[in-house]
């Protein structure tokens, strides 16, 4: 989780290593005034960053390994989670599209290129849009003429106030049939469409989170991608999911490594031999920041590899790819938060402040547990279903989609 494995990769990571002073300095400001750092991702448009998983090919800088962008974001989120997790975002949805620009259907392989251009040039960045506000079903309906209106509310959108354009998780109603999962994609400057930023969180305080209103917003019969269908039982749904949200645990290894930073710095600035207890602190800590370390590097991996495994039955292919990283994502999520606790508990009251940079880590780094796929429930949830071979429907999507008309 230091070093990435490709040359793309090594090439990413030197290009945000440029860029980490700056992110750094606006990280305690950006984080009180729940201020997004716009300007931060100005300079990632100049670096190429906002490409940096978009195929050489087609401009970017052609990071295809979950492992490496997960490195890069560790970087990042040594510096600033709140940063990482928006930059995770565009990150996404250039692995996501990627597959479906060489292995979708071929009438939605023309969209997806030409969002990966734009998103190379630096012209797009490309949120999803997946969760219901509340009681909301976010619905996609014909117009009559060949195209669509989209209807709906989607919350917890990260990187919104620079987005210029959504790939938004809603159902197509179908006659006398379950509704259809689909993903249209929305530009920000579409008629109806309203970003409404009222985010004032416990922890990523900087990330951009918004909700994203649509009213009747016109969608192009060709900008809309299919998702499966409410209610279909296919695990093979979960190879793409694990690909959008893996490579996220790299932000959580770099809070846990920033936090394991400032706390050893904070022991040897007092000078002398320290209390036996703050000894057995800081060894714990790196032991902690070890096994998270090596779990996802580890999951990672596995992950690269079963992806690249076509030859696996789909379903089959999913589900490991999915229990790698729920595994990992569960072990992050019970260590990352206590390490970053003892090290609070090494540095006392002085970390006790609203500024200081443990207080932040130990806000963001909780973030995870409430993460799809899955929150901590729904991971226990699918792993032990896993385990015990029980009958369950695995995709987050379908079975939240379920509940809403029920």
């Amino acid at each position: 989780m230091r070093r990435p494995a490709t040359a793309e990769g090594r090439r990413l990571l030197d290009a945000i290593g440029g860029c980490l002073d700056e992110v750094r300095a606006g990280a305690r400001v950006n984080h009180r005034d729940g201020r997004f750092p716009t300007a931060v991702f100005d300079r990632f448009r100049d670096h190429g960053i906002l490409g940096g998983t978009v195929p050489a090919e087609l401009g970017g800088l052609g990071v295809g390994r979950l492992h490496d962008t997960a490195v890069a974001l560790a970087a990042l989120g040594e510096a600033d989670p709140s940063t990482a997790l928006a930059l995770h975002v565009q990150f996404s949805r250039g692995l996501t599209l990627t597959y479906e620009w060489r292995h979708g259907r071929p009438a939605v392989r023309p969209l997806a290129e030409r969002l990966l251009r734009a998103m190379a040039r630096g012209d797009a960045l490309v949120c999803g849009a997946v969760k219901d506000h509340r009681d909301a079903v976010t619905e996609l309906a014909p117009d009559g003429e060949g195209g669509y209106l989209l209807s709906g509310r989607k919350t917890m959108v990260s990187m919104g106030p620079v987005a210029t354009h959504f790939v938004v998780s809603a159902q197509l109603p179908a006659a006398g049939a379950p509704p259809d999962l689909v993903a249209p994609v929305v530009r920000r400057d579409t008629p109806g469409l309203t970003v409404v930023d009222g985010w004032d969180p416990l922890g990523m305080r900087a990330s951009g989170t918004v909700d994203v209103v649509f009213d009747r917003c016109p969608v192009p019969a060709g900008d809309v991608f299919a998702r499966g269908r409410v209610g279909a039982r296919d695990d093979a749904v979960l190879a793409g999911q694990t690909v959008s949200s893996c490579s996220m645990l790299g932000i959580y290894v770099g809070a846990a490594q920033a936090a394991r930073d400032t706390a050893v710095g904070h022991v040897r600035d007092r000078g002398g031999e320290p209390p036996a207890a703050v000894c057995t602190l800081v060894a714990d800590v790196d032991a902690r920041l070890f096994a998270v370390r090596a779990t996802v590097a580890a999951a990672l991996t596995e992950v690269d590899r079963v992806s690249a495994d076509t030859s696996l039955e789909p379903g089959e292919r999913g589900r490991q790819m999915m229990t790698a990283f729920q595994c990992a994502k569960m072990t992050v999520n019970s260590l990352a938060p206590a390490l970053v606790d003892d090290c609070l508990t090494v540095v006392g009251g002085a970390a006790y402040t609203a500024g200081h940079p443990l207080a932040r880590l130990a806000r963001d780094v909780r973030a995870s547990w409430f993460m799809q796929p899955y929150t901590y429930p729904d991971g226990v949830g699918y792993l032990s279903g896993q385990a015990l071979k029980l009958d369950r429907d695995n995709n987050y999507v379908s079975t939240r989609a379920g509940g809403h008309r029920s």
